[in-house]
This record gives structure tokens, C-alpha cells and sequence, in this order.
């Protein structure tokens, strides 16, 4: 059963009520109906990323992980932490106010920086622990290129592979680039020489990630989840 019931997604969010139906579809389809976790999207505030602002993309997908987590998450809201050079805002998006949020999360930042992943994964985890959640944590994890700080990066996946939290990168961007290099390697960081699980996954959105179908995106976001939370719950890590 969904955390949030339909009837509530048609009160607050009507707009999210034809994501939200897609997405449970999904986490059926991969045996997570009724699994609860804590959402979190961590979306990249670097000088990069200024044209999906303004074309739409960064809120299509908030409105999409807010979908995704009415189904597994009972609190209606999703925290959200910008990131760039530093932590630009951590801050929450909500089915009651989710329409033109990112817009007006954005209007209230300063200048957008460059790439630095392991700063949001700390804010994330500090996050999550500070909770005090009893459910495992999905992460979706958005970004335009590879981070200033690999070594850092890489140190902090790893570390957090002890945690009940899954990392759920997402590329947006010409799926060629160079630039994604670093987030396939981090993906693929061998078990157990690095990490105790594959506490990650990867995929590309594109060039204009707005149009990957709904379906198609629910799938890649939840399509490692059910993997890690078994190989999670073996080694204890997830209850």
C-alpha cells in the first residue's frame, strides 16, 4: 500500500496525480510495492546547469522523485539540497507547493559555482542521520559533469556504503561526454575492495532529459533499489 493514498495526491497535487500512478506501477513492477524509504534529491547548482533552470528540467524532475515518493514516504515532502562549489540551500519540495518551487528556491540563491558531489553527499547524510529514520534512504543524485574533487567523492560512496542509503546518480547532458566518465567508474567501484556493497547506480537523461518518458524514468530510478536492499539487508546494513 502507497504512504500517501491517491485521494490525497488529488487534494494537494493534482498536477503529480498521472506521475504518481506511473510510479507506483513501477515500484510494482519491481517488488517495492509497500517498501518505505526516505527521498532525497540532490540537484547540481553549477554554472553549467543554468539553461535546465530555465528550460524546466530541474523542476520536471522534482515533480517526478515527488511522485515516486508519495509511494514511499508518508510526510508529502522530499528535502532537496542544491549544491555547487559549496551547499547553495538545503531546503524541501512539497505536494502542497510544489508547482514553480524550484523557480522560486533558485530566485533566492547567489552565484552558481562549480562541481562538488562530496559536500552534498555530506549534507545528505548528515541529513538522514539527524532524522532518526527507521526506513533506508533512496538518493537521487542529479548532475550536468564529474565532481572537482574525485578522490573525495569516491571516499564518501564508499564510507556510506555502511549506511541504509542507496545513491541513484543522473546524468544530464550529451550522454557521449567525457564528462560522465567519473560517475560510470563510481558506479561500477569494485565489491567488497572499496565498498562492503554496490551502494550506486548510474543512468543519462539526455540532452533534454524533459523528454524521457515518465515510465522510463521511474524504471532507472527504482531499477537497482530492490538488488542493494537485499544485498543491504544480508550484510545488516538495512534492517
Amino acid at each position: 500500500m502507497a504512504a500517501i493514498s491517491l485521494r490525497k495526491v488529488e487534494e494537494t497535487a493534482p498536477a503529480l496525480v498521472s506521475l504518481y500512478k506511473t510510479a507506483g506501477a513501477s515500484l510494482a513492477e519491481h517488488g517495492l510495492g509497500g517498501q518505505r524509504a526516505a527521498v532525497y534529491l540532490v540537484v547540481d547548482y553549477s554554472g553549467s546547469m543554468k539553461p535546465y533552470y530555465k528550460d524546466g528540467s530541474v523542476q520536471a524532475l522534482a515533480d517526478r522523485v515527488l511522485g515516486l515518493s508519495a509511494h514511499l514516504d508518508d510526510d508529502g515532502s522530499v528535502p532537496v539540497v542544491f549544491f555547487s562549489t559549496d551547499i547553495d540551500a538545503v531546503t524541501r519540495i512539497s505536494l502542497a507547493d510544489h508547482q514553480g518551487r524550484i523557480e522560486r528556491i533558485v530566485a533566492g540563491l547567489g552565484h552558481m559555482g562549480r562541481t562538488g558531489y562530496h559536500l552534498a553527499m555530506d549534507a545528505v547524510i548528515d541529513h538522514y542521520l539527524d532524522s532518526g529514520s527507521a526506513d533506508p534512504a533512496l538518493v537521487v543524485f542529479q548532475t550536468d559533469g564529474g565532481p572537482v574533487n574525485r578522490l573525495a567523492a569516491e571516499r564518501y560512496l564508499c564510507k556510506a556504503a555502511r549506511l541504509p542509503m542507496f545513491w541513484q546518480f543522473i546524468g544530464f547532458g550529451d550522454p557521449d561526454s567525457k564528462q560522465f566518465d567519473f560517475l560510470r567508474r563510481l558506479d561500477e567501484l569494485p565489491v567488497p575492495d572499496k565498498r562492503i556493497v554496490d551502494n550506486a547506480g548510474f543512468f543519462h537523461a539526455g540532452s533534454d532529459p524533459r523528454t524521457v518518458s515518465d515510465a522510463g524514468l521511474y524504471d532507472r530510478l527504482v531499477g537497482e533499489f530492490p538488488k542493494w536492499l537485499a544485498e543491504a539487508r544480508a550484510k545488516g546494513i538495512v534492517a
